[in-house]
């Protein structure tokens, strides 16, 4: 008997629709509009869909391609740590976990030292909140149960983490009653932040201060932590203040610093922790997908030596589980990923080639209107769309902006989804300067033709 063909691309798409509940994705739309693409293998920044074309993939799997696509290597070594040994038996460490956490201890900042692995970066999110709730009250303080996280940052959409930044599309409409104890500070944005008439620096410091006013407002005794990103998904970096405030801050009213380098951790800003390029040690560290290089589900959340020795005896025991925290393939991969960023050179070259991104990205202004801020730090870089660029006006769900957007960046050889009205664009580390051109290229014509088709006039 012959063996089955495999399916083609219409009986793919056509199950994709029927069965596969993917995040944030409307299947209706999609289905309409001859989605989704069926991605079939990729080389580097590349990826080729089932019929044959090749794209870009700008965005880098979310962020969490640090590596690019296929690395068979990394293959190779999760066959190898699975034929050895698949699994955590109870009650046992296993080599690969073990030199992955020591290689983490190694490399993250400060006395960071201790690591709870997890399967993402939500759970590495809700783990350090967690801790840090359950550190205060180890330390006699079990009235500390609020969390300080800045308006439009993300941390993930489990149960806890989901209410950490208040974004502003009503995401978590459906799930309310929020937990109690979310306090939202404002985000150092200093293109949206005030009138917008502020430097850097001066964006900076009112952001920080006004943690510490949240902190007084409800009482230092009630804050567990605060928790931030070094740079957010969407290319938001703070003045230079901000970081070495929020530390002082926190070290002043015994609050725990958590820092989610969840899309910064692992070289993509230039450095190999957000937190590096101001000097500064959180108490606590949240990895996820780059850790891997996207390669495996694997997260990490990292604490200090004098956070995690709370925890050291039966009865302070941080009662906490996940399936498969710790895979031993997962850390396996992981371990792989991190040398190849070391080996490569990946950090510096996200450095580099994040300049030469930002620089063609500043020339976008001149020639697009409804470039209104161009902004990011290494490869975690985005543009935020205007209608008016005097009144920072975004544009309203009726003009479908991002979904047209989106469909024109991948006519023209990119997968780039567009967020409301901002592009992120984080490709992965290995990004070279003729790519970094060619994605400019596609995205500068998309852009000229989405303002022909509003009747937007060109400024050039």
């Amino acid at each position: 008997m012959p063996l089955r063909e495999s399916p083609s691309t219409q009986e793919l798409r056509d199950a994709a629709n029927r069965h596969v509940w993917l995040d944030d994705h409307d299947w209706s739309r999609s289905e309409a509009n001859g989605g989704p693409m069926i991605a079939a293998e990729g080389d580097g920044v590349r990826v080729t869909d089932s019929e044959g074309r090749s794209r870009i993939d700008a965005s880098g799997g979310q962020g969490a391609g640090n590596i690019g696509f296929g690395r068979t290597e990394l293959g190779d070594i999760g066959y190898e740590q699975a034929a050895a040994i698949n699994y955590m038996p109870q009650r046992s460490a296993i080599p690969s976990t073990i030199d992955l956490v020591r290689k983490l201890a190694e490399i993250t900042p400060g006395t960071l030292s201790r690591t709870f692995p997890v399967s993402s970066g939500a759970e590495a999110n809700e783990t350090a909140i967690k801790v840090a709730r359950a550190y205060h009250k180890r330390n006699g303080e079990p009235a500390r149960y609020k969390i300080i996280s800045r308006f439009g940052s993300y941390h993930g959409d489990l149960g806890l983490v989901q209410w950490l930044g208040s974004t502003p599309d009503h995401r978590n409409a459906d799930y309310e009653p929020a937990y109690p104890g979310m306090v939202y500070a404002p985000q150092p944005n200093v293109y949206r932040f005030g009138n917008g008439d502020l430097t850097p620096s001066e964006c900076a410091v009112h952001c920080a201060k006004a943690v510490e006013d949240l902190i007084k407002f409800h009482q230092p005794s009630t804050v567990a932590a605060v928790i931030a990103e070094p740079v957010t998904n969407d290319g938001i970096v703070p003045g230079p203040e901000y970081w070495p405030m929020l530390r002082e801050i926190c070290n002043e009213y015994g609050i725990v610093l958590i820092a989610d380098e969840v899309t910064t951790g692992l070289g993509r800003t230039g450095k190999m922790f957000g937190v590096d390029h101001w000097g500064v040690e959180p108490d606590i560290m949240t990895m996820a997908g780059g850790l891997s290089g996207g390669y495996m589900p694997i997260g990490a959340t990292t604490a200090t030596t004098s956070i995690a020795d709370r925890f050291a005896t039966t009865d302070s025991l941080f009662r906490h589980v996940f399936t498969f925290a710790g895979h031993p393939v997962a850390c396996a991969i992981a371990l792989k990923s991190i040398e190849i960023i070391e080996s490569e050179g990946l950090v510096e070259n996200a450095a580099a080639s994040g300049e030469y991104l930002m620089e063609a990205l500043t020339t976008l202004t001149g020639d697009h209107p409804i470039v209104g801020d161009v902004r990011g730090l290494g490869l975690l870089c985005a543009i935020e769309l205007v209608s008016d660029r005097t009144t920072k006006a975004g544009f309203g769900p009726e003009t479908r902006m991002a979904d047209r957007l989106t469909a024109k960046f991948s006519e023209r050889g990119l997968i780039l989804p567009v967020r409301g009205n901002v592009i992120p664009i984080t490709p992965p580390l290995t990004v070279t300067r003729p790519e970094i051109d060619e994605i400019m290229h596609a995205i500068d014509l998309a852009l000229w033709e989405i303002e022909g088709e509003l009747g937007i006039a060109s400024m050039a």
